[in-house]
């Protein structure tokens, strides 16, 4: 919502022939640009990036594991923030209107909230799937299985995608703040108000997760630790082939867990300041300036755009995958069989 209500004659309005609409952003072409570029680039990488996660997992045979389905079902959630919030949410930051209807606006609001929600929610579960894995990998292919997988794509999508619709689509958020919402209103706006009760129950369904996930990763690296000396103390011994190709799927295991744990810590650093920004507010009468807000919004956006760069930078395969996507031989008989992890 925009805290300008009467602007002088000579400023620009979001629509100039309504009365009580919002201003527009002052700036210049240069800056306005710059603007577009760099919110544009978010999305775009947003979108095609996430696309390459899901196309390569789904296509390749090799990467269908109960898994790998929850982090293609992450970047689904990644994909729409970059198709469906970031376009819209980069005029109205550069812009300072909303240009799109207040029935968009409602939607906007709830999908915004569903797919971070269902993001922390998969992140979650990926973090008890490596738990698993390191903690008891002889059971772990019967306790992690694809239908306990999809009971958890289903679970972080119904719940983030009923709260949000719940909270948003009926204007529960704003309820008791009617007079302060109609007094910051204006034509063109669209940011959405949350009262107490409901910002705490936001920032519970974000903090709980997140407990969770920092817990369950601390203990993961206390234990891959201990692995670690293990196998420096019994480095001098001869290893048998066996042994060699045990090594090389620990080594994988290891990468994965460290490259989802460094998602996860992306996560955090994303959206954490966002949501204690949406508790001040909520408590201090919504003190936040508008740029402020636009600023922790995108940071919190750009997390969508960062998992595939760091795909792309710790995982062979998905670097693999990538090229061959990219060339076209995704689409020759057999490439589903390619084998994409090195000897």
């Amino acid at each position: 919502m925009s805290r300008d209500l009467t602007p002088p004659a000579a400023v620009q309005l979001c629509y100039e022939n309504w009365n009580g609409s919002c201003v527009k952003a002052p700036y210049s072409p240069g800056p306005r640009l710059v603007l577009y570029l760099v919110f544009g680039s978010g999305a775009v990488l947003a979108v095609f990036g996430n696309l390459l996660v899901m196309t390569s997992i789904l296509h390749f045979k090799q990467l269908h594991s109960p898994a790998n389905f929850l982090v293609a079902s992450l970047a689904c959630a990644d994909f729409l923030v970059g198709a469906t919030m970031m376009p819209f949410s980069m005029v109205r930051s550069v812009e300072s209107c909303w240009y799109f209807g207040d029935a968009y606006c409602k939607f906007h609001s709830c999908f915004d909230g569903s797919f971070c929600y269902s993001s922390i929610f998969h992140l979650c579960f990926i973090s008890i799937d490596r738990y698993i894995t390191v903690t008891d990998p002889l059971v772990y292919p019967t306790r992690f299985t694809d239908s306990v997988s999809g009971m958890c794509i289903a679970f972080s999508w119904l719940l983030a995608v009923v709260y949000s619709f719940s909270v948003f689509y009926t204007g529960a958020n704003e309820a008791g703040l009617e007079e302060l919402v109609s007094a910051l209103t204006c034509v063109g706006g669209c940011q959405a108000a949350v009262n107490q009760n409901w910002v705490l129950v936001s920032f519970s369904l974000f903090f709980i997760p997140a407990l969770v996930m920092i817990t369950v990763y601390s203990k993961i690296f206390l234990i891959a630790k201990q692995k670690a000396r293990k196998i420096e103390s019994l480095s001098h011994m001869t290893a048998k082939s066996s042994d060699s190709y045990k090594d090389r799927v620990a080594k994988r295991e290891r990468k994965a867990t460290t490259t989802l744990g460094i998602a996860v810590i992306a996560f955090l650093i994303s959206w954490l300041p966002y949501f204690i920004d949406s508790i001040i507010d909520a408590f201090l009468g919504f003190i936040t300036p508008t740029y402020v807000y636009e600023i922790l919004v995108w940071i919190a956006y750009y997390n969508s755009a960062m998992n595939p760069l760091i795909y792309a930078f710790f995982y062979p395969w998905f670097q693999k995958a990538i090229k061959l996507t990219v060339t076209g031989k995704v689409l020759k008989a057999n490439s589903s069989s390619i084998n994409l992890f090195p000897e």
